[in-house]
Parts: structure tokens; sequence; C-alpha cells
């Protein structure tokens, strides 16, 4: 995706504020995308079958405008903006003190850097997708092991243990437990044990 510069951000940025408020129920990212694709005067298109990096670089661009248009309305005390793939919404301004700006917000560092998009690759793409969805995994599976051991997160390394400890004599087939049952605890231990070490 070429052609990006300040008088073209500024458009959609404008284009954004425009759609957000005629849709004070919010939109999800997909909708918005087709919204701006759409709207009069406004180059941004979508494609979204087979091609992960102009998604991925059409994607960068509506959250680089979304940020920068949320820090332009703070400033104004107009509005907040709500910024999530889920749900995109406008807000009513409150003002939570001086610091409300400076507040660190990793994504929002993310997508104020253009090189971000100026250097990704379909390689690149790919790379950041493996890494989401294995985290995404790991959580995943973080969350099942704990509900083994009957625990929610947040949860210390020493209460999983502990946790461990009792399920398995309660659990030992010398016990009367079962074999099945003393390898799931096995198997969820061994995943916590991954989980706390990272």
């Amino acid at each position: 995706m070429t052609g990006f510069n300040d008088e073209r951000l500024q458009q959609l940025r404008s284009a954004l504020y425009q759609i957000l408020q005629e849709h004070p129920e919010g939109m999800r990212e997909f909708d918005l995308m087709a919204a701006l694709s759409a709207h009069a005067g406004v180059a941004y298109h979508v494609r979204v079958r087979g091609d992960m990096l102009s998604l991925f670089q059409s994607h960068f661009l509506l959250f680089h405008c979304l940020y920068r248009l949320r820090d332009e309305l703070r400033c104004a005390g107009e509005f907040d903006l709500d910024i999530h793939c889920l749900s995109i919404q406008l807000l009513d301004y409150q003002n939570p003190g001086s610091n409300y700006l400076g507040l660190s917000d990793s994504l929002r560092e993310y997508y104020l850097d253009l090189s971000h998009l100026t250097e990704a690759s379909a390689d690149g793409v790919a790379d950041l997708l493996d890494k989401f969805w294995g985290r995404y995994a790991q959580q995943d599976e973080h969350t099942e092991a704990l509900e083994v051991f009957g625990l929610t997160a947040p949860v210390e390394y020493s209460d999983v243990r502990a946790r461990y400890r009792r399920l398995v004599m309660d659990h030992h087939p010398d016990r009367g437990g079962s074999t099945s049952q003393i390898q799931l605890i096995n198997e969820s231990f061994s995943c916590l044990k991954r989980y706390y070490s990272d």
C-alpha cells in the first residue's frame, strides 16, 4: 500500500470520524473497513481474499488513523474513542486527568509507527500471524490446565505446585484413583511449568 501522506491520512481520519458519528452503537473492524472503502472521496481499499499482506496493510492503516483520531479527540476534549477489533465506538469524553495522553499504550505505539506499514512484507505478516496464534493457543492451553487444577488466573506458581501435590495424592491409582486422571493432571502440570518458566 503506497501513496499515503499527511493529507490522505487526514482525509481518512475525517471520514472515520463521520462514519463513527453515524454509528453511535459502534462498529466491528471489518464493517468499518467496508464503510471506509465505500466513503466518497477517500482512497481506501480492502482486499480480503488470499493476500494477507494487503489485508494487513489495510488493517494497519485503519488502526493508525483510529489511534491518531483518538488522540485528536481527546486533546480537543470532544469525544473518546474505544478501539477494539470487535467494537470501535465514539464515547463521551471524560477528563481523567493530565496524564491521560501520556499513558503507555503498546498497541497505540505500534500503530503510530508507520515503519511497521512501510516495511511490511508477506513473510513478515505470516510470521506475525504465526506468533499471534502461538500465543493464543498457549493461553488457551494455560486456561484449560488451570481448570483441571480447579484454579483460575491469576495464580502464583507456588499455588499450582501445592494444588498439583494435593491432586496427585487424591487421584493416584494406588489410592483408588484412575490412571487417565493422573495422566491428565501430569500433562496439565507440564503445561503450567512451561507457562511459568517462560
